[in-house]
């Protein structure tokens, strides 16, 4: 590991003997005779390590550790001292500093300290770029939001396996937003530079399946060859949407493709190498159609390194207001209207519809709200809800919520919500809400 060092010291013999040591290792030098020059174009960003002389006149080697510090706490600092002031140097190193090294120092403990340090802060940048990435993710793909205990839980593991470029399968109901997820994968891990490629497997065509996914050496129509999907996910990801939809024919020959490593396109001399993060998605229970034989266990298996669950809204029941927010405001900006009020009834809307549609049917329920159609506002007989109905559908949401936190436990529902044992079962008759439908 060799990388950029940041080298002050004020003898300026020593220094130029420590630049060639240095540059002959193969490290890029930048050498300074005075602390208060090195702080110069010293960022948070910065990629190198710094190797620092102690006893310096004006600032010396502890002050600029200390600079630096402030700086970025995480950035190397190597200390080079003489044996009166080792004391000091293991105070910097309490401080935060890297290492220290006792001069004279020998070759091979100078480059294997800058090495270890060097390693380091790649390190430390690398996890910053993940993490912004991740921040970037989150703000590019709002359907990933949210406060709620599942949607934190799935962003920390969506976030570990673009980290790993692994594989993964995600389970979840139609519109919870695994595509989405899918897509986040790809856009905060290592191969984001690369093709994301999206396969609809209901839409995918028996006879041409091989053709199109594996592709041909043969000119096409237009005279070019024709790519198929595996070699535009090259070091990319192939994203396979409602896997369980895939034939049992299609099944064992993305199996053997895949176990294989390698995909031979029509026509071709040779075989290509695969390099392919494999992501799936599915509503039907796959483990349950291998044990049935419906399903290519083989391709189960690979599929399901990591397997993620996307939760449907009535699953995340309290990131839906700041959902449809952003939803609303999105719609509102496109169509270039104002931004329209939070009424009752929507509240209410929003507290007590179930959302069977998960994020399409809140997506198209906000754009609805924006353009000024409130379907849900009018009743058999043409009135908006009433009073006393908005506060029930409330009560029966603030119920449900506590039953919800309690993993259905009526007793401890009773708890947070203060009421009567009475007067909670009453009101759980009244709104037909049943306790043991919460439980974990």
């Amino acid at each position: 590991m060799t990388g950029l060092v940041r080298l002050v010291e004020d003898d300026e013999d020593l220094r130029a003997a420590q630049v060639q040591t240095l540059q002959m290792a193969g490290f890029e030098v930048q050498d300074f005779g005075l602390a208060g020059d090195a702080l110069v174009g010293i960022t948070r960003d910065y990629p190198g390590v710094v190797l620092s002389d102690v006893r310096m006149p004006g600032m010396d080697g502890l002050q600029l550790f200390q600079r630096l510090r402030d700086i970025d706490p995480d950035l190397p600092v190597i200390l080079l001292t003489g044996h009166g002031d080792v004391p000091m140097a293991v105070a910097a190193l309490k401080a935060g500093a890297y290492d220290f090294l006792t001069k004279p120092v020998g070759r091979d403990v100078l480059l294997a300290a800058l090495n270890r340090a060097a390693g380091a802060r790649a390190l430390v940048l690398e996890n910053r770029e993940l993490r912004q990435a991740s921040h970037d993710a989150a703000a590019s793909f709002p359907e990933l939001g949210g406060s709620s205990e599942v949607m934190q839980h799935l962003r920390a593991a969506l976030d570990r396996v673009a980290e790993a470029e692994g594989n993964a399968l995600l389970t979840g109901p139609d519109g919870a937003g695994k595509l989405t997820v899918a897509r986040a994968i790809h856009r905060q891990g290592p191969r984001r530079s690369r093709a994301f490629v999206h396969l609809a497997c209901d839409a995918l065509d028996d006879a041409r399946f091989d053709a199109d996914l594996l592709g041909s050496e043969a000119p096409g129509p237009r005279g070019t060859r024709q790519v198929g999907h595996l070699e535009r996910a090259q070091r990319g990801a192939l994203f396979l949407d409602r896997v369980d939809a895939l034939t049992p024919a299609m099944q064992a020959r993305l199996a053997a493709i895949f176990e294989a490593g390698e995909f031979w396109p029509a026509g071709a001399a040779a075989p290509r190498p695969m390099d392919v993060q494999l992501l799936g998605s599915n509503t039907a229970d796959l483990a349950r159609l291998v044990a049935e034989g419906q399903f290519d266990a083989r391709l189960f298996y690979r599929l399901s390194a990591t397997v993620l669950s996307v939760p449907s809204l009535a699953e995340r029941r309290e990131d839906i207001p700041a959902l449809y927010r952003q939803f609303l405001l999105a719609a509102s900006a496109r169509l270039d209207r104002p931004v329209p009020a939070m009424t009752g009834a929507v509240k209410a809307r929003l507290s007590a519809h179930g959302w069977p549609g998960n994020l399409p049917e809140l997506r198209g329920f906000a754009e609805s709200q924006a353009i000024g159609v409130t379907p849900f506002d009018a009743q058999a007989n043409g009135t908006a809800p009433g009073l006393s109905e908005l506060v029930a559908t409330y009560e029966a949401e603030l119920i449900r919520d506590a039953l919800r936190l309690a993993g259905g436990n009526a007793t401890a529902a009773m708890a947070r919500l203060q009421l009567p044992r009475k007067t909670f079962y009453d009101k759980l008759a009244r709104h037909g809400i049943r306790p043991i439908d919460f439980r974990r």
